[in-house]
């Protein structure tokens, strides 16, 4: 299968909460249920950078390194000829942000993703055994923010660790309807983490997400981690059920 997209995702800032499985459920995709680790849902905040940028084998002018940041959760798909250690494990995204329209427009049209095209710029340093990630969107005339640093070396992820469940989701799923589901697999190395010294997270809430998200993203984080990144291929596969 030919990849509908490649890229390098690098610097992810990774921002993550408990929130109680009640408020996601309206959002799941037709298919798929809630993954938890150690019995709690989560809800991350993730700003990256896209560099590179490759669809369906075109480079696109202008559009090949930019930022991303994303409100997510986590999913598993259970198809009935799969044995459980085989599950799907994925994410659903309910906003998006990038600061191309051509990259918003196209994602919400043709794929029903949640993007939103917001003027966005970012800052990143990694150098002296410390990083730092700073990504920057604005809304009318105002900044908002999620920043993060991290200190030493980057460390592997460990087997069943927190991180790993953060990280370790290779498919995405995109509510197109109350009985219709697209998903696509994700295929990138496995990642190494900075733990974050220091971050911060500043936006309305309310306007950016819905009132209900208030709550959880003002809680104290479960944890916050810098991932290093890697080359990232995207294969389309099309609606739920089509194997």
């Amino acid at each position: 299968m030919k990849p509908f997209l490649t890229a390098h995702w690098r610097y992810l800032a990774m921002l993550n909460f408990r929130v109680a499985p009640d408020l996601l459920a309206p959002y799941l995709p037709a298919g798929t249920e809630l993954d938890f680790f150690q019995g709690e849902s989560y809800l991350s905040v993730v700003g990256f950078l896209f560099y590179h940028t490759v669809v369906c084998g075109l480079p696109i002018p202008r559009h090949r390194n930019f930022e991303e940041v994303n409100l997510r959760f986590y999913v598993l798909r259970k198809p009935a000829q799969l044995a459980p250690e085989t599950w799907r494990r994925g994410v659903v995204f309910i906003r998006e942000l990038v600061p191309k329209p051509a990259v918003a427009v196209t994602a919400r049209v043709f794929y029903g993703e949640p993007y939103q095209a917001l003027p966005m710029r970012s800052e990143v340093i990694d150098r002296g055994g410390e990083v730092s990630a700073r990504y920057e969107w604005r809304r009318g005339n105002k900044w908002e923010h999620l920043a993060m640093t991290g200190r030493s070396e980057p460390q592997n992820i460990l087997a069943g660790s927190h991180e790993e469940f953060i990280t370790e989701h290779y498919w995405g799923y995109t509510r197109r309807g109350p009985d219709r589901t697209s998903e696509y697999r994700v295929e990138h190395p496995r990642w190494k983490v900075w733990a974050a010294a220091s971050w911060e997270f500043r936006a309305d809430v309310v306007s950016l997400y819905g009132e209900k998200f208030v709550g959880p993203l003002s809680c104290t984080p479960a944890s916050a981690f810098i991932a290093d990144g890697s080359f990232v291929t995207v294969y389309r596969r099309g609606d739920v059920g089509d194997e």
